[in-house]
């Protein structure tokens, strides 16, 4: 009896054991189907593929898409993404009201809110650039021959300082260095040098005393013995938003499902950006995709630039960007209001982010 007993106990055993085994497989086998049917983890993809344009510069505040791009991400939710090629943001926003393109990026400007204010249509909707304290992408630079001149800011008193363009971004942070400075207007000579990279020129042959200049030209121009980076714009500029992600009020409104997947890829691929730039994390690898999507082709350069702030959550500095607008309008530079309850909608990023969850920093 104790036999028998014994021996029902073992093909009880070896009975589970095989369910059990079965059950293994069968849940592996669902698991990768799920995985096929839903690559990304989180969202399910679009049924049927969808085509989305993003108007592009190849500046490097366009991380985000370059890389959701190249790692598949926008794949993952079905959406083929074309990069549409435009000379600056000014001339994004007519198409992006249309509707030719989908996503674009903007820089303030007046020129940006006196758009808006006229009845172009876009929605600002994430983050596209800003500057990362001590490591500012867009700041001042002074020439070799200025290092013992210029200590402090308030040595820019009597110099000559060059800047891109007026009723911008760039004359925001200059002003708001001189202020930080205790310098007027009247204390410097401003020149107006609307290409950067003539900058490089001119301050190395003294034409100019120090500039407000962008990366890679800065880390260039260090490597090349033009200039020396001084200070940061982050001293007298702590939460300057200079690049704005903008969408187009069709894709905002009546393709939320497309525009929903789309910022959930563009966060992802902020946040390998933040993962390479900033946690030294896979950096090689996203390095060859800015050297793909930009004019930056130097890989080792890569490894000097500061690079542009991208929040890997997508929030933005909005009481800076009321203040700029507001400094353009004192200034007479623009014409008409924004509604800026109407001109922003972070609700397609914010939801990104409760599905994604927010990022660990």
């Amino acid at each position: 009896m104790k036999k028998w007993g014994f021996l029902i106990v073992v093909s009880f055993v070896l009975l589970l054991s095989a369910c059990s085994s079965k059950d293994k497989d069968s849940s592996s086998k669902v698991d990768d189907e799920v995985s096929k049917e839903n690559p990304s983890g989180d969202l399910a993809p679009l049924e049927e593929k969808v085509k989305v344009v993003i108007a592009e510069d190849g500046s490097a505040s366009g991380a985000g898409f370059y890389i959701a791009k190249e790692k598949g991400y926008f794949e993952d939710y079905n959406i083929d993404v074309e990069f549409a090629v435009f000379s600056n943001s000014d001339e994004m926003l007519p198409a992006l009201a249309s509707g030719d393109v989908d996503i674009a990026g903007g820089v303030s400007t007046a020129s940006f809110f006196n758009a808006i204010a006229q009845g172009i249509d876009v929605k600002i909707i994430a983050d596209k650039g800003h500057n990362v304290p001590g490591k500012s992408y867009f700041s001042f630079v002074i020439g070799n021959q200025m290092v013992d001149e210029i200590k402090n800011y308030e040595d820019f008193k009597g110099k000559k300082i060059a800047i891109s363009s007026k009723n911008s971004i760039d004359e925001y942070i200059y002003l708001e260095m001189l202020k930080h400075a205790g310098l007027t207007t009247e204390d410097v000579e401003l020149v107006l040098l609307a290409d950067f990279g003539s900058m490089l020129g001119a301050i190395e042959n003294g034409s100019i005393d120090a500039a407000l200049q962008i990366e890679p030209l800065i880390a260039q121009g260090v490597e090349n013995g033009f200039h020396q980076r001084f200070g940061d714009a982050t001293d007298y500029a702590p939460e300057s938003q200079i690049a704005m992600v903008l969408g187009s009020p069709q894709f905002m409104s009546d393709e939320q499902e497309v525009s929903l997947r789309f910022m959930a890829a563009y966060l992802k691929g902020v946040r390998d950006y933040n993962d390479a730039f900033i946690k030294g994390e896979n950096k090689a690898e996203i390095i060859d995709i800015m050297t793909k999507h930009t004019s930056l082709k130097d890989t080792s350069l890569w490894e000097k630039v500061f690079v542009t702030g991208l929040n890997p959550d997508g929030t933005m500095f909005l009481d800076d960007v009321l203040k700029q607008y507001n400094a353009y309008k004192e200034n007479g530079a623009i014409s008409g209001d924004v509604d800026f309850d109407k001109a922003v909608d972070t609700s397609v990023t914010e939801k990104a982010v409760e599905i994604l969850g927010a990022y660990e920093k």
